[in-house]
C-alpha cells in the first residue's frame, strides 16, 4: 500500500510538472515574435530562474529540504519561498536598494544545502524563516533584471511558476528519502547544492 501510494505521488508530482511547464511555455512560443508588453514580461520571467545556477541550486533546495522535513514542510516551504519572492521582486522592481543580494543568493544555497546535507530539522517556522528570508534576495534580483519592456506583473507571474516547478524537481528527488539509500542520495545532492554555494560565495564560480 505504502509502495502504490509513493508511486501515485510521485506520478502526480511528474505530470503537474509537466502541465505547468507546457502551459508556461505555450504562450511564450505562439507569440514569440512579440518582445514587449505581456509576452514578452512573461516569457523574461520565467526563463530568468533557468538561466542561473546560483537561482537553480536554491530553489531545488528548498524543494530538497521540505520533502526531507515531510509533511506540511514539503508544501510549505515552497509556498513561502515564491511568495516572499514576489514581495523582494517588487522592491527591484521599484529600485528600493537591498545591500548583499549576490551574497544573500549565495548564501542561500550554501545554507540551504548543508540543513540537507546534515538532516538538519528544526521547527516549521524557523525553515520557513530561513527560506523566507533568502527568498527576498532571489525576489529582488530577478526585479531589478527585469526588461524595462516587460510588464511588471507578467514577470512576476513568470518567474514565480518556474520557482514552482524548480521546488517540484526538488520535491521529487526529496521524496527518495523514504529509502535509506535514498537518504543518502538526497543528503549528496545537499552537498552538492552547499559546494555551489560556496563557489559563488568565494566566486570560484562566475554568478
Amino acid at each position: 500500500m505504502n509502495s502504490q501510494l509513493y508511486i501515485q505521488n510521485r506520478n502526480t508530482l511528474f505530470w503537474c510538472a509537466l502541465g505547468l511547464l507546457v502551459l508556461a511555455l505555450f504562450p511564450s512560443s505562439a507569440s514569440a515574435h512579440q518582445e514587449t508588453g505581456t509576452v514578452w514580461g512573461f516569457r523574461s520571467g520565467f526563463i530568468h530562474p533557468l538561466t542561473g545556477l546560483d537561482h537553480i541550486a536554491a530553489m531545488v533546495a528548498v524543494g530538497l529540504w521540505g520533502a526531507f522535513l515531510g509533511a506540511p514542510a514539503m508544501w510549505v516551504l515552497p509556498v513561502v519561498f515564491p511568495l516572499v519572492m514576489a514581495f523582494g521582486g517588487a522592491l527591484g522592481v521599484l529600485g528600493v536598494p537591498l545591500p548583499g543580494v549576490e551574497t544573500g543568493i549565495a548564501l542561500s544555497s550554501l545554507v540551504l544545502g548543508i540543513a540537507v546535507a546534515f538532516g538538519t530539522r528544526p521547527p516549521l517556522w524557523v525553515a520557513a524563516l530561513i527560506v523566507g528570508t533568502f527568498a527576498i534576495f532571489h525576489g529582488h534580483a530577478h526585479g531589478a533584471e527585469m526588461p524595462k519592456a516587460a510588464n511588471a506583473t507578467t514577470y512576476a507571474i513568470g518567474f514565480v511558476i518556474a520557482t514552482g516547478l524548480l521546488h517540484l524537481s526538488g520535491i521529487g528527488f526529496g521524496l527518495l528519502v523514504r529509502w535509506p539509500w535514498g537518504q543518502k542520495l538526497v543528503r549528496l545532492g545537499g552537498g552538492a547544492i552547499a559546494l555551489i554555494g560556496l563557489g559563488f560565495l568565494f566566486h570560484f564560480i562566475p554568478a
